[in-house]
């Protein structure tokens, strides 16, 4: 594919607000995770939980809007000057020539909980919570799109984990087609009891942070996150970084368990080198979907083994922010691209006994070194796989 410019980018997760707070919680090798103070009810479990979410209110023009996704959108649209951006990139194309791609799993089923919760004396909905917009899967790009003015197409993809991973290859098709000049692509997920208690009900949440590629590992960690990119062709940000190929692929093999040789996984995989024109020994860092649980790590641990050459580094970082669901594809592709800015390779966090089946690929601990390829890995459940492959500005393959 000809590739595409991340004229700018941002995330807010439990790490922190903003790219700066990432890169110094990655810098720290310290978890952002905390012991559960979310749930309704007990539950022994730690979790992701971005701090200040309760104290930022949607204003008064969006309050039809108001659920606990659509705050942490707006709370991550007002980092690293992302607004602005957008609004530039709206001045020189016009609200209709840019797309809006988000990816989510949940978007604000919260708020239909509380509604539930709330039921007035005839069995509906409070007076409060008569807002349909917030009760719909579209609730996350609707509000979005109303709160940036844009016009152009506009889509929630909603492929469990994979989410926020597969708008890139959406966005990407319409920017070649012509359909738009530019694309906001990102993805929001928050906490909820729909989540926690689900997860839990198929006995894959860890009591305590989850070690990702650990030989003990027991489970995955719920976080919540948001995230977002412009993208645009090369020639409005030439010293931008570059999406170079985004792979797809979907094994269907079970509704929650990967394919056990990572079919589906190493067809997106090969197919993001494929696009992007990289042999594996260009790839310099690899951000894994690695979610400690027993299967997906064991999976992914083996394909990086098979496709890879011991050069190649590679670790997860949900042992940082926990498993953000939707958000993940766009949160770790954030840490991707921090990775080729910064030349920071993030340690496997809580992998403290390396699982057997990890190869000399694995980074245990920091490693300051020049990544000039990055490639992040996004598996979700029903076997919706995608891969993403990003470059330093300049890179040619």
């Amino acid at each position: 594919m000809t590739p595409l410019a991340i004229a700018a980018y941002t995330a807010t997760s439990a790490m922190g607000r903003g790219l700066r707070a990432h890169l110094d919680t990655l810098r720290s090798e310290r978890t952002a995770l905390r012991a559960n103070d979310f749930s309704r009810v007990p539950l022994a479990c730690w979790i992701g939980r971005v701090a200040g979410v309760e104290d930022a209110p949607l204003p008064p023009a969006h309050s039809a809007w108001e659920c606990r996704n659509n705050r942490l959108a707006w709370l991550g649209l007002q980092q690293d000057d992302f607004l602005a951006h957008v609004l530039a990139a709206r001045a020189r194309y016009g609200a209709q020539r840019i797309a809006l791609l988000l990816g989510t799993s949940t978007a604000s089923i919260g708020a239909t909980e509380e509604a539930y919760r709330t039921l007035d004396a005839d069995g509906g909905f409070a007076d409060a919570m008569l807002r349909p917009a917030i009760h719909a899967p579209h609730s996350l790009s609707a509000f979005v799109a109303a709160a940036l003015e844009l016009e152009g197409p506009c889509l929630t993809i909603s492929t469990a984990c994979s989410s926020s991973a597969k708008v890139f290859a959406s966005a990407e098709r319409m920017l070649r087609l012509g359909l738009v000049d530019a694309a906001v692509v990102g993805g929001v997920d928050t906490l909820c009891d729909s989540v926690l208690f689900g997860f839990n009900a198929l006995e894959l949440v860890a009591p305590a942070p989850c070690r990702p590629f650990d030989a003990a590992r027991d489970g995955i960690s719920i976080g919540e996150a948001a995230g977002f990119a412009l993208l645009e062709r090369i020639d409005a940000a030439p010293e931008a970084p570059r999406l170079l190929g985004c792979g797809e692929a979907s094994d269907a093999h079970h509704m929650s368990t990967p394919h056990p040789a990572g079919l589906g996984a190493e067809l997106a995989l090969r197919a993001a080198l494929t696009q992007a024109a990289l042999q594996p020994e260009q790839v310099d860092y690899i951000n894994l979907h690695g979610t400690a649980t027993s299967k997906n790590d064991a999976v992914e641990a083996a394909l990086v083994g098979r496709v890879f050459p011991a050069g190649t580094r590679a670790s997860s970082s949900k042992g940082y922010t926990g498993h953000t669901l939707g958000a993940a594809g766009i949160l770790e592709a954030a840490i991707a691209l921090l990775a080729i800015e910064h030349e920071l390779i993030p340690g496997n966090l809580g992998g403290s006994t390396p699982d057997p089946a990890c190869g000399p690929q694995f980074a245990w601990h920091n490693e300051q070194r020049r990544v000039e390829v990055a490639l992040s890995n996004s598996f979700g459940f029903g076997g919706n796989n995608a891969c993403l492959a990003f470059a330093r500005a300049g890179f040619t393959a």
